[in-house]
């Protein structure tokens, strides 16, 4: 058996996110923002049986990302983990989770499951209490980081020179003010407890990039102020322009609403 730590962004973008981890000893998912039903489709189509899968971590309370959760705990029988004030949100959305698989993981903290390590750490997100994880195994590592208005300086510590990324590129800025949302809402996504943009995707890569980082998702798209090849083109064009060795010294992959990217071994 191989002892790799391997991934697969499942689904990311504004209407439901899933990410499956996997260890040896352990298969994990990050959020569960679609239906049972699809997240078993999904794991399916990159040859994995949802009946594997032994934790979930839940980043924060939107359904785009807890939309399966309750499903999950209950059918297939998952630790849930999540900090109080999360959980505190949640609750009354998904229904009942058995007592024994609540699981409290306040933020900037490390946890071990046997072969994986998991840090948590805040976000600047309008929710209750975001925040998101850094995952470490066989001294390989793994950052998940969506839902953000800003990257501070220690989250930026946190997470550097991961082997790989799964990054927020949100929204186009200029398709964000020309489209259809109104003001408000556009205040919203622009704001310190918004969501990163494409540029700000790629300058917080530059921020966090090292020579370990190989694989980096661009995820968590809207389907209304952006698209992937915007994406896409943005980052490798702020990072070439600072020369970053796009597509040399690392890869960087689009992310789908409802196609998973294949399984990925860091």
């Amino acid at each position: 058996m191989s002892d790799d730590l391997k991934i697969s962004v499942l689904a990311s973008s504004s209407s439901g996110n899933v990410t499956y981890i996997e260890t040896p000893k352990h298969h994990v998912l990050v959020d569960a923002g679609m239906s049972g039903k699809k997240i078993k489709e999904s794991l399916a189509s990159v040859g994995k049986d949802i009946n594997t899968i032994d934790s979930l971590f839940v980043t924060h309370e939107h359904s785009d990302h807890i939309k399966g959760v309750g499903v999950l705990a209950r059918r297939y029988d998952l630790n849930v983990y999540a900090n109080k004030k999360t959980w505190d949100a949640m609750m009354p959305k998904i229904g009942k989770v058995p007592e024994e698989k609540i699981n409290v993981f306040e933020h900037n903290k490390v946890m071990t499951l046997d072969d994986l390590d998991i840090e948590s750490f805040a976000v600047s997100h309008d929710a209750a209490d975001p925040q998101f994880y850094k995952f470490y195994h066989n001294g390989k590592e793994f950052v998940i980081l969506t839902d953000t208005g800003y990257v501070s300086e220690r989250v930026q510590k946190t997470i550097e020179n991961a082997d790989g990324y799964l990054l927020e590129c949100n929204h186009d800025v200029e398709m964000l003010r020309n489209g259809m949302y109104p003001w408000p809402l556009k205040q919203r996504i622009l704001s310190e407890k918004g969501h990163l943009s494409n540029d700000d995707g790629a300058h917080t890569l530059m921020d966090v990039i090292g020579n370990n980082t190989k694989q980096i998702y661009l995820g968590h798209l809207s389907h209304e102020n952006n698209t992937k090849k915007a994406a896409h083109t943005a980052v490798a064009d702020i990072l070439e322009d600072h020369d970053f060795g796009v597509e040399h010294d690392f890869s960087i992959h689009d992310t789908d609403p409802a196609i998973a990217d294949p399984l990925m071994t860091l």
